[in-house]
């Protein structure tokens, strides 16, 4: 029996090494998100932290700026959904048959 425990615990502690780098590339991946034909453009980094922001000078309208506001919006919305879903993916791997809603 307390063979078993010890192969656990070994089994567990490579599961959360591979899960720590699985997080680790996670964070070192950059994210693209477009927005009105490519006018505005956002990257955000795996950690969720936008890095760059650009926006095409033709869309650049002080009559409508609330136009910009949304194009900003979608586009930093839609990255942030693509990390989300690339975390999902890759930390769900670890959590297969496992009931622990929120952990990611």
């Amino acid at each position: 029996m307390k063979g078993n425990m010890n192969n656990m615990m070994k089994q567990m502690q490579k599961m959360q090494k591979k899960m720590m780098q699985a997080q680790d590339e996670l964070h070192e991946m950059t994210f693209e998100a477009t927005a009105g034909g490519g006018m505005v453009t956002v990257k955000a980094s795996g950690k969720k932290e936008i890095i760059d922001v650009e926006i095409k000078e033709e869309v650049v309208d002080p009559d409508d700026i609330d136009m910009l506001q949304d194009l900003i919006l979608a586009a930093t919305n839609d990255v942030l959904n693509q990390i989300d879903e690339k975390t999902n993916d890759t930390m769900g791997q670890f959590t297969k048959g496992m009931n622990m809603p929120g952990m990611f």
